[in-house]
């Protein structure tokens, strides 16, 4: 058994031969462009801040697609060795853009783990804080000073490298190690408007167990606006392994994506809606006793 999943075995035959028949991440991936209202979004995020909550596309992005992972638990899966897990929890990755000492832009990768409980407002104060501390120069996180320590010896990245994969391929690594790696996630995110470029379909990794890639792009104006017309969407583009899901499974997933992204107020309860069903339920319970 994995440290970050359970093998999911009631598949259709079809479902469980597509693995066989797509062995690798990159022969199974399927590109789709889709659009976020930039207007409602960027109106959702100046309201929050009149109101003193600080909250970023990034955030809404992620709320909205956790919000509708949890109604659509397949796109959490993952493939492995030609078999198919359901990851036992929910976490997303993005890279950081800072600056070295010298003044020259570098990269790190940062990891943020999401439970069923979370709310818009507790991602958008988990990732402000991930990137308050890894933003400094001369500050290393986990998965940088792991890199660093495989790359001190000549030859030995290719043997580590190959240990990791090997260990991942029968279920075997470590769970410290797999928390530590961006590429064993269940949504990777690329903020590309951030630095004012368009959107581009970026690849789900080969290596770790990435099933499911959102690039973000600079925000363009409407392709159906009426001449004078002013509004905005902002293009995703979104890579998907096609093996973890069918298409209506695909479909149902991405209706409620784009549901959350025009309604941005239903992300502030709990994404799992718990708290909604217990205080139906008590209303469904006192009405009983009434009776």
């Amino acid at each position: 058994m994995r440290a970050d999943g359970t093998r999911v075995k009631n598949l259709t035959s079809i479902v469980k031969a597509l693995p066989y028949i797509m062995p690798r991440r990159y022969d199974a991936q399927n590109w789709a462009s889709d659009m976020i209202d930039e207007d409602i979004v960027k109106a959702y995020i100046r309201r929050k801040r009149r109101e003193g909550r600080r909250v970023t596309h990034m955030s809404v992005l992620v709320a909205a697609y956790y919000k509708a992972a949890l109604e659509n638990p397949k796109v959490n899966y993952f493939i492995m060795n030609r078999r198919i897990y359901c990851r036992n929890h929910f976490c997303f990755s993005f890279v950081l853009l800072k600056k070295r000492a010298d003044g020259t832009p570098d990269e790190t990768t940062l990891k943020v783990f999401l439970k069923p409980e979370d709310t818009v407002f507790t991602i958008s104060s988990r990732v402000q804080e991930l990137i308050d501390r890894n933003g400094k120069a001369a500050h290393s996180n986990g998965t940088d000073k792991f890199a660093s320590l495989a790359f001190a010896v000549p030859g030995l990245p290719r043997f580590v490298f190959w240990l990791i994969y090997r260990l991942d391929l029968h279920g075997l690594l470590p769970r410290r190690i797999i928390d530590l790696s961006p590429f064993h996630t269940s949504l990777f995110v690329t903020n590309l408007a951030s630095i004012n470029t368009s959107c581009i379909y970026h690849h789900c990794y080969e290596f770790g167990t990435t099933s499911v890639f959102i690039c973000m792009g600079k925000p363009v104006r409407k392709p159906d606006a009426l001449p004078g017309e002013k509004g905005r969407v902002m293009p995703l583009g979104v890579v998907m392994d096609e093996r973890i899901a069918t298409g209506i499974e695909y479909s149902h997933f991405f209706a409620a994506f784009s549901r959350n992204m025009r309604n941005p107020e239903t992300l502030e309860t709990r994404l799992d809606g718990m708290e909604i069903t217990e205080a139906a339920a008590s209303v469904v319970g006192v009405g009983e006793v009434a009776l």
